[in-house]
């Protein structure tokens, strides 16, 4: 069927309650032929409902506590013998002020949550909340460094609002805090009070550790910085790493969740810019200088992550931001709550020495074949909004598309075409971005080299409110759907045409 942007509420309404029974408009596929054991009926949920009802296996959440969420926070991976530590700072439910839970994995989909905290904030001190960190092995010791952050000014007065703290354990689930030490800014190269998020490196032939830092220079620009520390962790300064480029990232004040790793031949740094997207620059060497251009890696609604790696795949490790109000349809306000779904993303090669993501390649097993609404090609012209398919609580999309003006998804929200939400693919404005209220209301976007009339393939991802597009060789872009699911998505084009090609749709048996 396709429907303009002028069609009626009634007759808009009336597709929607018949959906499910049999598709929409002519030539639409008959979903009573393609009802799954593991489907749920999402008909009657609204947005909050659905929440609650999806089983998040990609995207983890703990575990609710006596009636309330808690959210993944700032993750801290690590990597041991097969298994992915993913430490996150948890807000809500039983965590105090931001307090280290763990979760664990072996391949991306079945989560193993550790229940009680690894680290708990102190309440007061220099501890009162904790703050991102990460943990490395040294012989038969693991150490858990971590910011211990007291914001107050009565604290600040007298001390430093962030330093870097230690424990101490025999395994990567048990840490005991070493009293009394700490590392605090060198105010000869850095600010004294935003100085956090340490990342830790072992170098075994030097018998050193090694810890980037995230922080302000003595100018106010953020930055990262190297600490060395010895056998004994006395630490010395190594100086700054990398200085923000404001022409290209903004002017923010801090570079939170920094992280190197090595790619190929080449060693990257990447870092969250305070509120924004996450970003990778490149040098030669691990502690830089790094002085390449940075680049974003998805749009911003993926957030605060850093890399784990089995020694053949890298992956990026983050969270999916959303909103305090699920129901919320406005883009003013709108998925800025802190913490949301853990989420990650696998790093490869862009062929040009850069870097892009790409789906797990668990993401991509365990599929079964669905219906295609309006079967395996459509072409949508200006004004019109295709049903193509059916979004279950996890499905993935593959296929090409080609087209000019701007053209892309839309989901279903309430039956009402002005509230469709919407990803817009632009060659005019060379982004793939992502907006509400049928396009009138941008939240989020990424830069893409899309030329008018190419073909390109890509691959969409959703489980429950969370979704990813890929398109191949150019970009990733996350983004939040709530209250779409059970709901038929469109394809639809804007001030020219487009062809979508080789359409299928899949769901998991996980």
């Amino acid at each position: 069927m396709k429907i303009t942007k002028n069609a009626s509420y009634a007759a808009v309404l009336l597709c929607g309650v018949m959906l499910f029974a049999a598709g929409c408009g002519g030539g639409a596929k008959n979903y009573e032929d393609d009802v799954k054991p593991y489907d749920k009926d999402f008909s009657a949920m609204n947005a909050s409902k659905q929440e609650k009802t999806y089983d998040y296996k990609f995207g983890f959440l703990p575990e609710e506590d006596d009636g309330e969420q808690g959210y993944v926070g700032d993750t801290m991976p690590y990597y041991e013998n097969g298994t992915y530590y993913v430490y996150y700072l948890k807000d809500r439910g039983d965590s105090f002020n931001h307090s280290v839970y763990l979760a664990t994995t072996t391949d991306f989909v079945h989560w193993e949550e550790k229940q009680d905290p690894v680290l708990r904030a102190a309440g007061s001190g220099q501890e009162m909340m904790i703050g991102t960190g990460s943990v490395v092995k040294v012989g038969e010791k693991y150490y858990f460094f971590y910011t211990g952050n007291n914001g107050s000014e009565a604290w600040k007065e007298n001390g430093n609002a962030e330093a870097i703290m230690v424990a101490e354990g025999t395994s990567p689930t048990s840490f005991t805090k070493k009293a009394d030490w700490a590392i605090k800014a060198d105010e000869s190269v850095l600010k004294k009070h935003d100085f956090r998020d340490p990342q830790a490196y072992y170098d075994a032939a030097a018998h050193q550790i090694t810890l980037t830092v995230t922080a302000q220079n003595t100018s106010g620009t953020a930055s990262v910085v190297k600490y060395t520390l010895d056998e004994n962790l006395n630490a010395t300064c190594g100086g700054i790493i990398y200085t923000n480029d404001a022409s290209v990232v903004g002017s923010v004040y801090n570079l939170e969740c920094s992280d190197t790793f090595k790619f190929g031949d080449k060693w990257y740094l990447t870092f969250s810019a305070q509120d924004g997207v996450v970003w990778y620059t490149s040098a030669d060497t691990q502690y830089g200088p790094y002085t390449a251009t940075p680049k974003p890696l998805d749009g911003h609604l993926f957030y605060a992550a850093k890399h784990a790696s089995d020694g053949t795949n890298t992956y990026l490790i983050g969270w999916t931001r959303r909103s305090e109000s699920v129901s919320d349809t406005s883009a003013v306000g709108h998925l800025k709550g802190w913490g949301g779904n853990l989420q990650v993303q696998k790093v490869v090669s862009d062929g040009a020495g850069g870097l892009r993501l790409a789906p797990v390649d668990a993401y991509m097993q365990n599929i079964e074949e669905r219906v295609l609404v309006s079967g395996s090609s459509v072409e949508v012209q200006s004004g019109d909004y295709t049903e193509a398919f059916r979004c279950f609580e996890r499905y993935m999309v593959t296929g090409k598309f080609s087209g000019t003006g701007e053209f892309g998804f839309a989901f279903d929200y309430n039956g009402r075409p002005q509230k469709y939400k919407t990803i817009v693919l632009s060659p005019k404005e060379q982004r793939v971005s992502f907006a509400l209220n049928q396009g009138e209301d941008p939240v989020t976007s990424v830069a893409a080299s899309l030329e008018e009339g190419k073909e390109y393939a890509f691959t969409y991802i959703q489980e429950g409110s969370v979704g990813v597009l890929y398109v191949e060789g150019q970009t990733a872009l996350t983004v939040r759907l709530y209250g779409v699911s059970g709901k038929n998505v469109m394809l639809w084009a804007e001030n020219g045409s487009a062809s979508f090609t080789g359409l299928k749709q899949y769901t998991y048996t996980y």
